[in-house]
């Protein structure tokens, strides 16, 4: 569950639900606390957008009319900012996890290993190249390091 805040008085609660076949999000609006209108909308695989709920918060706009022209963009801008900023301080957070291999880990081979394992638990879905295991502790060092950097410059 996550909360957009849209003034005082209003908000959006987003939910993701396991379906039978798949997944659906909900948004639902409150004003002053109490439901003021609600939509869903059923997905068969992930969905691509720019922040979590972007679309099922658009059709609740769509339909509730509650936001309109310019107070609309600068909501949902200001929702994908604060989801950019998340996703860059959680990228900052698993670059300095990896660097600390360099206080606990006394040789090169232990430090790759410790960066590696600290990139594949904070990026889901990392794929290594698959001449990794035949690659130099250096070239691995100098591959590691890479994505490390470009980790932390997001913040």
């Amino acid at each position: 569950m996550k909360s957009f805040k849209i003034n005082k008085n209003a908000e959006i609660i987003c939910e993701w639900v396991k379906t039978r076949t798949a997944f659906k999000h909900t948004a639902t609006l409150l004003v002053n606390g109490k439901e003021q209108d609600s939509v869903k909308i059923c997905y068969v695989n992930r969905t691509w957008e720019s922040f979590e709920f972007e679309s099922v918060i658009k059709e609740l706009l769509d339909k509730t009319n509650f936001l309109a022209g310019k107070l609309r963009e600068n909501f949902l801008k200001k929702a994908s900012d604060n989801a950019t900023k998340e996703v860059n301080a959680n990228f900052k957070t698993v670059a300095n996890i990896a660097n600390l291999s360099e206080v606990f880990c006394p040789d090169k081979k232990s430090k790759n290993d410790w960066k590696k394992r600290m990139l594949k638990a904070g990026l889901k879905g990392l794929i290594l190249p698959d001449d990794w295991d035949t690659l130099s502790e250096d070239k691995k060092e100098i591959k590691l390091n890479g994505a490390i950097e470009m980790l932390a410059v997001k913040s």
